[in-house]
């Protein structure tokens, strides 16, 4: 059997209980992409109100729920794409890595046009 990724298993296995359950026809590029938004802010309500220190003190059981759901959404949208996630997540980091460089950047939140 070929090596498979990690991150193609995940979009298989994905891809497999979409449509074991005939979903693939709710998975249109808009509502996926507001599924990641609305589970997006389901992970924000995690840390509403909270500061400091306790913002820290998440509850891990439902962190690891939310992102999970986000992350799935993610994946099902670049499958739709043909996206490779590696791929764009590291051509990402390569394109951040030019607007962020190490010696303007390290120590600041600033945004890269106010380096």
């Amino acid at each position: 059997m070929p090596y498979m990724s990690d991150v193609q298993m995940i979009t298989d296995a994905l891809i497999k209980f979409r449509d074991d359950r005939q979903w693939a026809q709710f998975h249109d590029s808009k509502n996926l992409s507001l599924a990641i938004s609305i589970e997006a802010a389901e992970l924000n309500e995690l840390f509403l109100w909270k500061e400091g220190a306790a913002a820290e003190e998440v509850n891990v059981s439902r962190l690891k729920e939310e992102l999970a759901d986000i992350l799935s959404f993610c994946f099902l949208l670049a499958d739709k794409h043909n996206l490779d996630i590696k791929e764009i997540v590291l051509d990402k980091i390569r394109q951040n890595e030019q607007k962020y460089p190490v010696e303007k950047a390290r120590g600041t939140a600033k945004k890269y046009n106010e380096l």
